[in-house]
């Protein structure tokens, strides 16, 4: 049965005892949920949907494709009503919400075209997520309805945004003015680790690890202390793979190398709690090369970090988000690179599809985890050929 979600009421004090934890316990003081309950959301129209964030006052954002198939950042909330966010450009333009946000002011950070020529003409970070219509794509701040967009610094082109704290500092990357070498056309710009401040103006760029020939950075995570995660390495292709070479914290803006698993590609932390606990994913070894061959990773202050592992059957995986309870979801994918939903809890992966009350369909990839356990991401409809967003709310023992 295809349900939508009802509103909750979420009481103050649990949230708050998930606040305080900071990431120091398991999740719910060690217990586990029986189940989940699953709850398809609804589309702009198009065949596919996917939720990338949930907060701890239930809105769940991401993207939903309109029935010409052009993919539009989306908001569900209040009965799991869809907005559409819109687009930087005209409605043709894509737009959409890629990483956990996680913040409670109902501030929303992403990426959207516009209606600018790309004087470059590269296909910069958006074109692997977004179609490139061959403008210019900045990373936006949404907040009451309006989409404000995130600037370059001076120079450069593009720009990228992923998350937003409670401080309402956005962190992404973005281009500068700089020809880096480094570069593999039509990627020709060089870009670093942006924090924008609550006014939408950059108020701080975060440098590459010293001692290494690193060029470019990325952010992809804030939390309320203002550590940041993200990448450091080379320029390439401006999206993982070498841009990816070392998992990186910066901590006063001062970036800390906090390690992989002897990969030389693709290593790249995508969500910090209020804890500082890292999760993200990394290659498996040096032998890996420039190929994608991923493992979910784990890094808790003051100890190494850990693989997560993979669902039995599989070849590889990839933690997308961490709660403050220490609740990790992603996914883990066959040798076909047929992906399933996992959340990762008390030292166990288990597979989501096997947990939820509708098993009618599969859901491919969890996206991000909110403090009471509720999860997002994407599930496939094998009968409709469509993907589609969805939320699972734990049932507590």
């Amino acid at each position: 049965m295809k349900t939508s979600i009802a509103r909750s009421v979420l009481p103050a004090a649990v949230l708050l005892a998930g606040v305080a934890l900071g990431g120091g316990a398991d999740a719910q003081q060690g217990s586990e949920p029986l189940s989940y309950e699953l709850t398809r959301l609804d589309s702009l129209g198009g065949a596919s949907s996917v939720g990338a964030s949930i907060n701890d006052h239930g809105w769940i954002a991401g993207r939903s494709n309109l029935p010409t198939g052009v993919r539009h950042a989306a908001l569900w909330r209040d009965g799991a009503l869809i907005k559409d966010l819109g687009t930087l450009g005209g409605p043709e333009k894509g737009s959409t919400v890629l990483w956990p946000v996680k913040n409670l002011r109902g501030i929303l950070s992403g990426i959207s075209y516009t209606d600018e020529p790309d004087p470059n003409s590269e296909k910069w970070s958006c074109g692997f997520f977004l179609a490139s219509p061959g403008t210019r794509c900045f990373g936006f701040r949404w907040e009451d309805g309006v989409m404000t967009p995130l600037m370059p610094f001076a120079g450069g082109t593009h720009s990228f945004a992923t998350g937003t704290n409670n401080a309402g500092r956005t962190v992404g990357w973005a281009e500068n003015s700089v020809v880096d070498t480094t570069c593999v056309l039509p990627q020709r710009l060089q870009f670093r680790a942006v924090v924008w401040g609550p006014q939408g103006n950059i108020i701080g760029e975060l440098p590459p690890l010293p001692g290494f020939d690193d060029t470019v950075t990325a952010a992809t995570a804030i939390n309320d202390r203002g550590q940041v995660v993200g990448i450091s390495g080379i320029c390439d292709q401006a999206a993982g793979r070498l841009s990816a070479i070392h998992n990186v914290l910066w901590e006063h803006g001062q970036p800390i190398n906090i390690g992989d698993f002897g990969g030389v590609a693709w290593n790249t932390p995508m969500m910090i709690n209020q804890g500082g606990d890292i999760v993200g994913f990394a290659n498996a070894s040096e032998a890996d090369g420039s190929n994608l061959n991923p493992r979910a990773f784990l890094k808790i202050p003051g100890e190494a970090i850990r693989n997560l592992g993979m669902l039995d059957g599989d070849v590889n995986s990839s933690a997308a988000s961490i709660n403050n309870w220490r609740q990790v979801v992603g996914d883990s994918c066959d040798p076909e690179d047929n992906c399933r939903a996992f959340i990762w809890q008390n030292g166990v992966m288990r597979d989501l599809n096997s947990l939820v009350d509708d098993r009618e369909d599969v859901l491919t990839i969890a996206k991000d985890i909110d403090d009471f356990g509720r999860i997002t991401g994407q599930g496939f409809d094998d009968e409709a050929g469509r993907f589609f967003a969805f939320v699972a709310t734990p049932i507590w023992k």
